[in-house]
């Protein structure tokens, strides 16, 4: 593929039960070098508004707070010919899956799988075959401007019982 944008390594530790995935990274997330990285993207602001915490700023920050609350994150397409950050423009797009499965019996404790937004649900339900529970999530990205939080608090909650 030609100018190739490759997306991030999963953040994953021995104890992360919960997997969310996005599908690529968009432009800001890239500039900006981690998951979320587009300010507008309320992805950290509703993470903090359930757990009851600030905002992580700082890329350790975020990695901490991943860390503490046993989350894992990672995109499912990890390389793609995507200029832009529209997932209607990346189903069109070369890209590249994440092998999925092998992190998954990398990390077994992983209990189940949020996906950030459609692309990355159908995606996920075209071309993996894994039986963990995967759930759909509206997308947190600005361009999601009908975005309801309450789904993902309901869907995180349910897993923190």
């Amino acid at each position: 593929m030609e100018n190739i944008n490759v997306g991030f390594k999963p953040i994953i530790y021995d104890d992360s039960e919960i997997l969310i995935l996005g599908s690529f990274p968009s432009v800001k997330s890239r500039q900006n070098n981690f998951y979320y990285g587009n300010p507008q993207n309320k992805f950290w602001n509703i993470l903090a508004e359930i757990f009851g915490e600030n905002k992580p700023i700082k890329i350790n920050d975020k990695i901490e707070f991943c860390k503490k609350h046993k989350i894992a994150l990672w995109d499912i397409v990890i390389e793609s010919d995507l200029n832009g950050s529209s997932d209607l423009s990346l189903k069109h797009s070369k890209f590249k899956l994440a092998d999925i499965e092998s992190l998954i019996k990398l990390y077994p404790n992983i209990k189940t799988i949020l996906c950030n937004g459609k692309l990355s649900y159908n995606l996920f339900n075209k071309y993996y075959k894994i039986s963990l529970p995967c759930f759909y999530l509206p997308s947190t990205s600005p361009a999601n401007t009908k975005l309801n939080k309450n789904e993902w608090k309901e869907k995180i909650n349910t897993f923190l019982q």
